[in-house]
């Protein structure tokens, strides 16, 4: 199969490609998310016609953060976007007349490092995103394993502390509560309202305030040597390195891929979560130790991997 089209929907834009069998994004769009399911759907279709246009396509692979059935083709609920039980794959289909593969957006980035990106040479991997939430996929024997129904390695909503903080999605102690960019957030603001004295670079790229505290003032801060951004990144990446520890035990990869927006620091995060999971790793002084590494694909992968996976069928 030739040219492919993966759409990946943001919670604030829709981006669609038209994609070579190398990977290779030949040409995008990108069109703000609507407030509605109905209009989400309507910008998905206008942008496969509107990304098309000159170019033969065979299929659509359409990546959605929320729960997507065995068969990859209804949205069974998706917060963001408001979907319950959602046809997409059939309404998608009868519009723009071609195949349609629907697919949880975090398997579908998986998907793409493990063929282009840094998951490429590694039979089984296991891919975590730590952006907003925590998301996750799983290629095992050279396979992405959804589960039973579809909607398996939702690791974000791993219990890790029982009785822990409240989770958005109602549960307590989720992991992506812990080691996430929101997490990262209620570190920085937490240790600045402590000690503000060690915040003064954090603070001062806000709005002075521990309030105005957010994700893009820690990452500098970090980088110009602030001691609570510092010490907010290790105590995710203590987190994140823990619970794959805990990963390791369950799946036993060769790899572990970090994605999303946090792991753009580089080894600014990567380093502490490597050490957190040599730390937590049973039997790790005796036992082979699988790599950690940072993800290449960028914001591209989700639309990457929706492509070659609708390439697939």
């Amino acid at each position: 199969m030739g040219l492919t089209i993966g759409v990946d929907i943001g919670g604030t834009k829709i981006a669609a490609g038209v994609v070579d069998e190398e990977g290779s994004i030949l040409e995008t769009v990108k069109v703000p998310t609507p407030s509605s399911p109905e209009g989400v759907v309507d910008a998905i279709v206008a942008s496969v016609r509107q990304v098309s246009t000159g170019h033969q396509i065979e299929a659509v692979g359409i990546g959605a953060a929320g729960y997507v059935d065995d068969k990859r083709a209804t949205v069974l609920f998706a917060p963001n976007i408001n979907w319950r039980h959602e046809a997409l794959k059939d309404k998608v289909e009868q519009r723009v007349g071609l195949p349609v593969v629907v697919e949880n957006d975090a398997n579908a980035a998986a998907w793409g490092e493990y063929r282009f990106g840094a998951g490429q040479g590694h039979s089984d991997v296991i891919c975590i995103t730590l952006g907003t939430g925590l998301g996750g996929g799983i290629i095992i024997g050279n396979k992405l394993r959804r589960g039973r129904f579809g909607v398996a390695a939702e690791f974000g909503h791993i219990r890790v502390v029982p009785d822990g903080l409240l989770c958005g999605c109602g549960s307590q102690g989720c992991w992506e509560q812990y080691a996430s960019g929101r997490a990262l957030v209620r570190y920085a603001k937490q240790r600045a309202n402590a000690t503000p004295e060690n915040a003064k670079v954090l603070l001062a790229l806000g709005d002075g305030s521990p309030e105005g505290i957010e994700g893009r003032h820690i990452s500098a801060a970090a980088r110009q040597g602030d001691p609570v951004a510092i010490d907010s990144f290790r105590e995710l990446a203590r987190w994140a390195g823990a619970g794959l520890a805990d990963l390791a035990s369950l799946f036993d990869p060769s790899a572990f891929i970090v994605g999303g927006g946090v792991s753009d620091e580089g080894e600014l995060v990567l380093d502490p979560i490597r050490k957190s999971f040599r730390r937590w790793l049973i039997g790790g002084e005796w036992r082979p130790h699988a790599q950690v590494l940072a993800a290449q694909l960028g914001g591209k992968a989700g639309l990457v991997g929706a492509a070659d996976l609708a390439r697939q069928g």
